[in-house]
């Protein structure tokens, strides 16, 4: 039987149960063809407020099921994504624009972040803390109540699950706000996981749904917890508003993280993964190797070396071609990385490989001869662009490394491990990668970006999921009723 039969969510919303939107609905579009393969609903504040409460609601019978029942739920769920997963991984190539390996990926991952997240649900949840008084003193880590997801386009399905799952496994309820225009994989799907792993009526809702959902979502009193994924730009803004209610907010925002190439460094080898870095997924991901700083006596043949390979790179279909790049997302972010590519070679960078596109088929692309003061260096470009700049020293790499707004993710590659961890201490960046490039992710690993990339490690791990959908309180107990002057 189909996971994702049509019939059953076209045009609604899941909330408790499949329904009409009050916000209407929109196409879902296949970027690679323009064609509408299927109409998701479109939430609007109504929804959210409606969703809020039936989850506040069911929320409170959730959390006092004992922690076994809701272990095994996320169980079933890891199971049910690995029997569906050449059907979700149909629709994360078609709508997504992935190729089938990352496409594949993604499934496998949100099986991981379900086991995981079954797995934390049996954590200690507190700790005795000493006390001067004769009487147990100790913490509890108890669920926030319902917890806001609001998740983006790029890999649409871990993005979302890594904090869905966990925020239930921890007895929380959730209202998942996906991007639209990958409702299916990264919202559908979801949804239709937990409802075949038994989860109860009310605790998860599927919002798609423009600004108004999301500030609805972000606004509303019944929300404890916002769980963000996006751009620094609307991060900000999600960020204030949330401040605004004195609710909580996870940041993971974006990046220009780079890729250190030493002096020594295994040339072949270096271009390959800093291709892979650049070019993975057209380069839409938060950690995409967004600047390539490499030791001035490597970096004209690193050039011709990253260059060769985006020259030979297949683009195309990923749905009916085995390449190596699909599509990206839309026209708009196709003319935004267009954009920079042309006024970076405007203000002096040399085009050493692609800059054209078709329709949404953008070639990877390499900038050679890049400086500081190029908008391929300042900005997150999000598409498949690899700009190249060169450094002398390790000071001077530093200070290329450090000259952004953000702190997301570092590769640094080369022979020398005791110069390479010195190098790692000097720039601040939430995931450090020696002899790798910058996109790597777990499941049982802490993510979260510094500066413009986001408010720390809230995502992935136990300690960091914990502490993400939980509340700590305090609580004493002792014999008899303490005696006062009163």
């Amino acid at each position: 039987m189909s996971l994702l039969n049509e019939d059953m969510w076209q045009s609604k919303i899941f909330s408790d149960g499949w329904i009409k939107a009050e916000g209407g609905d929109a196409a879902v579009v296949e970027p690679a063809t323009g064609a509408e393969i299927g109409r998701i609903g479109i939430a609007d504040a109504e929804d959210v407020a409606a969703a809020a409460s039936a989850a506040a609601t069911a929320q409170r019978t959730w959390a006092a099921l004992p922690y076994t029942e809701r272990a095994a739920v996320l169980r079933r769920a890891g199971q049910l994504w690995e029997q569906h997963a050449a059907e979700v991984g149909d629709w994360l190539v078609r709508e997504a624009g992935s190729i089938a390996p990352k496409a594949g990926f993604e499934v496998a991952t949100a099986a991981q972040e379900c086991y995981e997240a079954a797995a934390q649900a049996s954590q200690p949840y507190g700790e005795v803390v000493r006390t001067a008084r004769p009487r147990l003193s100790l913490t509890r880590r108890l669920p926030v109540g319902v917890v806001g997801v609001i998740s983006p386009f790029n890999f649409p399905l871990i993005l979302a699950i890594r904090s869905v799952a966990p925020a239930l496994a921890l007895g929380n309820a959730v209202i998942l706000k996906p991007d639209p225009r990958t409702a299916v994989g990264g919202g559908v799907a979801i949804a239709r996981i937990f409802e075949e792993a038994g989860l109860p009526d009310g605790l998860l809702h599927v919002l798609p749904g423009g600004v108004p959902a999301g500030e609805a979502l972000v606004a509303d009193p019944r929300v404890r917890v916002i769980s963000f994924t996006g751009s620094t730009v609307a991060g900000r803004r999600v960020g204030e508003l949330a401040a605004h209610h004195l609710k909580r907010v996870h940041l993971e925002l974006g990046g220009n993280s780079a890729v250190i190439v030493l002096e020594g460094a295994d040339l072949e080898r270096a271009a390959s993964a800093g291709a892979f870095g650049s070019f993975n997924h057209q380069g839409q991901i938060c950690m995409t190797t967004g600047r390539h700083l490499v030791h001035e006596s490597l970096v004209d043949q690193y050039v011709n070396l990253l260059a060769e390979k985006a020259g030979h790179l297949p683009v195309g279909d990923p749905a009916r071609e085995q390449v190596a790049l699909g599509p990206v997302i839309d026209e708009r972010q196709r003319d935004k990385i267009h954009q920079v590519v042309t006024s970076s070679v405007a203000a002096g960078a040399r085009l050493a490989a692609g800059g054209t596109y078709e329709g949404l088929f953008y070639r990877p692309t390499v900038l050679a001869d890049v400086t500081p003061s190029v908008p391929a260096f300042q900005q997150e470009i999000f598409g498949p662009v690899a700009p190249v700049a060169s450094f002398s020293t390790i000071d001077e790499a530093v200070s290329l490394a450090r000259s952004t707004e953000y702190g997301l993710s570092l590769g640094i590659l080369g022979d020398d491990f005791d110069a390479a961890l010195a190098l790692a201490d000097r720039i601040p960046s939430g995931l450090v990668h020696i002899n790798d490039q910058t996109v790597d992710d777990e499941a049982t690993a802490p993510f979260g970006g510094a500066a413009a990339s986001g408010n720390g490690a809230r995502f992935g791990g136990a300690s960091a999921n914990i502490e993400a959908f939980t509340e700590t309180q305090w609580l004493t107990l002792q014999g008899s009723i303490t005696p006062y002057p009163f």
